[in-house]
């Protein structure tokens, strides 16, 4: 009889748990739809949570590498140098061996296919000396930017402590993105490439899931869950999406998808739900 009377408070806890780290789940995602030519925020919901951001974090790492070969500092054909920190890295990753190296045209369109981290620790080496320095230079970029709360630790989206963003910054720097780098921008739009005689094929399920969509970005890491930036094409207007911490692709794809026919197909996104701008710092309005 003992073990009966206190199943029900073992229940009880127990639910009690589970109920917790489902809340605390369902805090942590966040979205955000912005009219890219106004910075008018079209939807939005938790777009201040901060979340780690995954590999969105080389959206900023691609940022810092457009900037250089547009002041000449780099350039494409550029053979960089591949680190036993950068080889050894995990997946996913192009794979060259440690004191090798690949161009930079060949790690920017591994980061954008297939979110080669490899690439990305070697673009950050290249740039900044140290991993380290560079994701302090993303830091810095940022808060130029406009994106207040975002902490970058390092170029990959690795995990990390104190590596933090937000909805809202995410699409101040889909936004940046967009607006400062028009001619690289369409490279985003890529589904596969190929490095040196071996096809990739990329992840962002995006492009193929609704009309208009054009890039950018994915991230994943199981502390961070299912992330996605996603620029859009509608009615003559472009529009930024952003959905972050979902528990699978698929979920976060159909948030995504549910986002834009509500708002773009429904025409709501002539009619703003928040009244709020963004992106004042990167020149949109």
């Amino acid at each position: 009889m003992a073990s009966r009377r206190h199943v029900p408070k073992r229940l009880g806890i127990g639910l009690l748990f589970f109920l917790a780290i489902a809340s605390s789940a369902l805090a942590q995602q966040a979205e955000l739809l912005v009219n890219a030519s106004t910075g008018v925020v079209v939807a939005a919901r938790n777009e201040g949570a901060r979340i780690r951001p995954a590999s969105l974090t080389k959206m900023m790492t691609l940022y810092l590498t457009f900037e250089a070969l547009g002041r000449g500092t780099l350039s494409w054909d550029e053979q960089i140098p591949v680190s036993a920190r950068a080889a050894g890295t995990v997946p996913y990753k192009l794979g060259p061996p440690a004191g090798g190296s690949i161009s930079v045209r060949e790690a920017v369109n591994g980061i954008i296919v297939i979110s080669a981290n490899d690439a990305a620790i070697a673009l950050a080496e290249r740039l900044g000396g140290t991993e380290d320095k560079f994701a302090a230079m993303m830091t810095v970029k940022a808060r130029r930017l406009g994106m207040t709360n975002t902490l970058f630790r390092n170029a990959t989206g690795l995990t990390a402590d104190g590596q933090l963003t937000t909805a809202r910054d995410m699409a101040v720097l889909g936004l940046a993105l967009q607006q400062h780098f028009p001619r690289q921008f369409p490279m985003f739009a890529m589904k596969t490439t190929t490095f040196r005689g071996k096809p990739l094929k990329g992840h962002n399920y995006m492009l193929d899931l609704y009309p208009g969509v054009d890039g950018i970005k994915t991230g994943y890491t199981s502390a961070s869950g299912y992330n996605v930036v996603t620029s859009v094409q509608k009615g003559g207007r472009r529009y930024v999406g952003v959905v972050m911490g979902y528990p699978t692709d698929k979920a976060r794809d159909q948030r995504m998808t549910a986002l834009f026919r509500q708002y773009l197909d429904g025409g709501s996104a002539t009619s703003p739900q928040t009244g709020t701008t963004i992106g004042g710092a990167v020149g949109l309005y």
